[in-house]
């Protein structure tokens, strides 16, 4: 008879090399923003503190190896942090954004470019039809392929009253974040193939809209419809499509909207008391973007910090 042999704890595994687990209150930043503002749309260097975007801590498993992915709004905030996953994850990525953000978005690319991937520049303003689906062939004529969009690029301003926002404004929040959504869609639409996944950025505004972003929490109410029908109409195809909503993240965008009377608290309204990270979005597109993700489309994914759509 074979004596049993008694179990061994695997040094390599088991709860004894378990670190400790990130309190979500403090494991970011979690004080008060000092008072500061910029021009839109806003760049990563001036703003105090800095974001994180994983540069230091998002650690890849190869899980979009050999995928190529467009980001629109790619330059900075969830945009960067995104890129960053990606391509650690082992994706190629382009990124879209607008000139004057160029010193971003070459940061970013040396972020891409470190792990090993390949980088694409892409800069021009996605409220021209024309540049709006160009992006999506200059993407698929540098790498052969497309296999994410994730379509990000959005624009918001602090709103006074319904009364005081003029026509060429409420054109420009609709252009570029409708608009230049549907544009780029529709031009991505056929080189996709069974696999691929479409992202939405859209945001908690969608469900719980402020007053002060009435024309932004518009459209964000658009592209969850968006996510939504589209899912159905692509999900015969083997196309997933969905949505992250956000909740108050520190980005560039922040200090640029015109709201210098809420930066102090900006987040410490959300149960967890703070403002997210860039990098806190980040696994939730990679999810979305990987086979892992393979049953979930027509979903809208919270990173709230506990606030409830």
């Amino acid at each position: 008879m074979t004596q049993a042999i008694p179990h061994q704890p695997d040094p390599q595994r088991g709860h004894r090399l378990t670190s400790a687990p990130k309190d979500p209150r403090s494991g970011y930043y979690s004080g008060k923003f000092p008072q500061q503002e910029q021009e839109q749309p806003g760049l990563t260097g001036p703003l105090l503190p800095q974001p994180d975007h994983g540069e230091a801590s998002y650690v890849g498993h190869g899980r979009l190896r050999g995928k190529t992915a467009l980001i629109t709004g790619g330059d900075s905030g969830i945009g960067a942090a995104v890129a960053i996953a990606y391509a650690r994850e082992g994706a190629n990525v382009a990124l879209s954004y607008l000139p004057e953000e160029e010193e971003d978005a070459r940061s970013t690319a040396e972020w891409i470019r470190e792990c090993g991937a390949h980088a694409l520049l892409l800069p021009g303003d996605a409220r021209d039809e024309g540049f709006a689906g160009e992006i999506v062939e200059r993407t698929v004529q540098e790498f052969g392929s497309l296999n994410v969009v994730v379509l990000n690029a959005a624009y918001q301003r602090n709103r006074e009253g319904l009364e005081s926002i003029p026509t060429e404004e409420f054109d420009r929040v609709f252009k570029t974040n409708l608009y230049s959504l549907m544009w780029t869609a529709r031009a991505a639409i056929p080189h996709l193939r069974p696999g691929a996944s479409i992202i939405v950025t859209a945001s908690i505004q969608a469900f719980n809209p402020s007053p002060r972003l009435i024309d932004y929490a518009m459209t964000k109410a658009a592209q969850v419809a968006f996510t939504k029908a589209l899912a159905q109409e692509l999900g015969p195809q083997g196309i997933r499509v969905n949505a992250v909503a956000p909740g108050p993240i520190w980005t560039p965008l922040i200090p640029a909207t015109e709201w210098p009377d809420k930066l102090p608290t900006f987040g410490q309204d959300t149960p967890l008391g703070r403002a997210g990270q860039p990098a806190e979005l980040a696994p939730a597109y990679v999810l979305l973007a990987s086979d892992e993700g393979s049953y979930i489309s027509g979903a809208v994914l919270p990173v709230t910090g506990g606030k409830g759509l």
